[in-house]
């Protein structure tokens, strides 16, 4: 018969307890997650919102061009306005009708704009000038007369031009308004538009020609 032992129960190994992770390596485990849920969807893009916001790009179906040309039922020199973006640089760009309305542009129109408001309130104090010293000077025109006084012919724009220019005042025409030509000897008060707002008026004589045999 066998002879039995008795052999004691190998024990059992011990369990390892995990470590416990340590609270710095939480905290960085945290700081990760909350900063993969906190990423925006859509990151701020500086330079996409500059060329969103850049003058020459179309808003609304429309761009805003600065007319550097006078074009017929668009705009005169120096407006801005708002066309298709089509029109715009298939036909005014290319043509040199008009530029991008870009800020360095736009300083330069209003620099030029205000160079002319200069020159124009510098040649309107030189009108206003001239309409006084035409208005204290009568000027003379002669003619031809019967004895009743009525002119054989007529006293027009272009004569009355002519004698102010005979006195050095340099203007046309188009600067004088009379209803029509004068047919009689005799004063009248003509007016004359200077130009800008400038009006004036000046003193006519309308005189017989002297001939020899008058004088006889």
């Amino acid at each position: 018969m066998a002879k039995m032992t008795d052999k004691k129960p190998a024990k059992a190994k011990p369990k390892v307890k995990a470590k416990k992770a340590s609270t710095k390596a939480k905290l960085a485990a945290a700081s990760k997650t909350a900063a993969a849920v906190a990423l925006p969807v859509a990151a701020r893009q500086p330079g996409v919102e500059r060329r969103r916001n850049h003058p020459t790009r179309a808003k609304d179906g429309q761009m805003q061009i600065l007319m550097t040309q006078a074009v017929p039922h668009v705009g005169q020199a120096g407006e801005l306005v708002k066309v298709r973006p089509g029109y715009a640089r298939n036909y005014l760009l290319p043509q040199g009708l008009a530029t991008f309305a870009t800020p360095h542009n736009l300083r330069i129109v209003e620099k030029h704009r205000e160079r002319v408001r200069q020159l124009e309130q510098a040649r309107r104090a030189d009108l206003v000038n001239l309409a006084q010293v035409i208005a204290n000077k009568p000027i003379t025109i002669e003619a031809n007369a019967n004895a009743e006084g009525h002119l054989y012919g007529s006293v027009n724009a272009d004569q009355i031009a002519a004698a102010l220019k005979s006195d050095n005042f340099d203007l046309t025409a188009e600067n004088v308004k009379i209803e029509g030509p004068l047919k009689e000897l005799g004063l009248y008060t003509i007016k004359l538009h200077l130009g800008q707002d400038v009006d004036t008026e000046v003193k006519l004589w309308v005189v017989p020609t002297h001939t020899d045999e008058a004088a006889v």
